[in-house]
């Protein structure tokens, strides 16, 4: 007895493959896999930099958390960061490097690609 369900959807997944499904997982950019991480380098896309406070407060992330994020972006290369002062008090920038920049846009067009867009 065939217990198979044929109508309209059903469980049943068609067999021919999704094209260039492979090709566009293999061009996503595993250090922006973290939406932190995302969301702090496509922050930085349309800006010259920006202070840490700035990406914290728009991240809603603690002050812990965004340093470990900026650290291994920095590290990958995909962002550069500069400390400072203003008056008496510390600062940190935030900049995309141009490598950042590039395997930024790679990674959303890979997104946009997967999404069928």
């Amino acid at each position: 007895m065939d217990t198979r369900n044929d109508t309209p959807g059903s469980d049943e997944q068609p067999s021919e493959p999704i094209p260039h499904l492979g090709e566009s997982l293999a061009r996503l950019e595993p250090d922006l896999g973290n939406p932190t991480r995302l969301g702090i380098v496509a922050s930085l896309k349309n800006r010259d930099r920006a202070e840490f406070k700035l990406l914290r407060d728009s991240l809603g992330v603690s002050d812990s958390v965004l340093s470990r994020h900026i650290s291994a972006l920095e590290t990958s290369g995909l962002i550069s960061v500069r400390k400072g002062y203003v008056g008496k008090r510390p600062r940190t920038w935030v900049s995309i490097t141009a490598d950042g920049r590039t395997r930024l846009e790679r990674h959303v067009q890979a997104l946009r690609d997967l999404a069928g867009g």
